[in-house]
């Protein structure tokens, strides 16, 4: 028996805001001083280093749990299931439903519970929660709905990843212009049909020095209200710590499943800064001793930016719906998901499509 995503879905905003719409944002250091450099500088250097043009935000009448319902209707409809058949509804986010204005979370109920209800299930015995588990969120998911299933608590589970970054950004810190909103929604099932799924997994949280990497902090304009926090990180430690654990991870995971790095056809990396996942893949190689061929490593960030748990799911998405230019997937390839993010937590799936 194995386990397989049977079915996948997403649910990508409508208003894109680019580069261009943080012109006259007027962005501080952290001791509230100005920048030294004017805004259009700012943005160039930023594009040059994460890749991104343009992002996603959620409507204002929206909310992390409308968004994921849409995203878990779609995989619903591509598994073909009965949604009353699914034992788990799982919902990886990090910071609730927060409505446009505000920045307090609302978890209860859980967000899971949420969808559910919004998707109509009666039966009491699909359990619904929530994890939080910074960005590798919904891989983390997976890999629990993985258990269920093998364990023989499941015969199918409902695993998503949703979060409106755009509500928790302090509007004069500069990596405010990395996040963005979104879910993806996976349906995953025990299968008889051992030619695909899950072939090995590898998951981690580094918390000794690093629990602090992301955290929530006060904005750098001094004259905000100190009691409201935002998301903040030490970009240059994360870096570091992505480049030397995430690819090692990725190996430890591949060598697990006898797979040869020749056979992977594509990685789906967190979407969180191009020129990371760039060097992630390179290091990852390195190991092997080789380069990385063309086209292994799928992007959204472009246009997306950096949804959190959601970047994984919905580049998946995307790549089965062949909506990424010069992408395609084939059944019976090897494809390896790879995530990192606040803990700071690493996991990785090597996956037969």
């Amino acid at each position: 028996m194995t386990v397989k995503i049977t079915g996948i879905g997403s649910f990508i905003p409508e208003t894109a805001i680019k580069n261009t719409d943080f012109g006259a944002h007027i962005f501080l250091n952290e001791d509230g001083t100005q920048l030294s450099h004017p805004n259009d500088i700012v943005i160039q250097k930023f594009k040059d280093i994460t890749g991104i043009d343009e992002r996603r935000y959620a409507n204002e009448n929206m909310v992390s749990s409308d968004m994921a319902v849409i995203a878990a209707e779609r995989a619903i409809e591509n598994a073909n299931i009965n949604r009353e058949t699914l034992d788990y509804i799982i919902l990886a986010h990090n910071f609730g439903d927060v409505k446009k204005g505000a920045i307090q979370s609302d978890i209860l109920p859980s967000l899971a519970t949420r969808v559910k209800q919004k998707l109509q299930i009666r039966n009491p015995k699909c359990v619904a929660y929530d994890i939080l588990f910074g960005c590798p969120g919904w891989v983390e998911g997976v890999l629990q709905a993985n258990a269920f299933l093998k364990s023989g608590m499941a015969q199918k589970c409902l695993v998503i990843g949703a979060e409106t970054l755009s509500r928790v950004i302090d509007a004069h810190d500069r990596d405010s212009m990395i996040y963005s909103d979104g879910a993806g929604a996976s349906v995953v099932e025990i299968s008889e049909d051992d030619s695909s799924g899950i072939l090995a997994f590898e998951s981690a949280t580094y918390a000794y020095e690093e629990a602090g990497y992301l955290y929530f902090g006060n904005s750098y304009n001094k004259d905000l209200d100190p009691d409201v926090r935002y998301i903040k990180m030490y970009g240059r430690k994360i870096y570091e710590f992505a480049l030397s654990r995430v690819p090692q991870a990725m190996k430890e995971c591949l060598d697990k499943s006898g797979i040869e790095i020749d056979e992977v056809k594509k990685v789906l990396i967190h979407q969180a800064n191009e020129k990371m996942d760039e060097a992630i893949i390179h290091r990852f190689y390195k190991l092997y001793g080789k380069t990385p061929p063309p086209l292994i490593m799928p992007m959204s960030i472009h246009e997306l930016g950096n949804s959190s748990v959601a970047t994984v799911p919905t580049l998946f998405d995307l790549l089965v719906q062949g909506k990424i230019k010069n992408q395609e997937i084939h059944k019976g390839d090897v494809v390896i998901f790879a995530s990192v993010g606040a803990g700071m937590n690493v996991n990785a799936i090597v996956y037969r499509y």
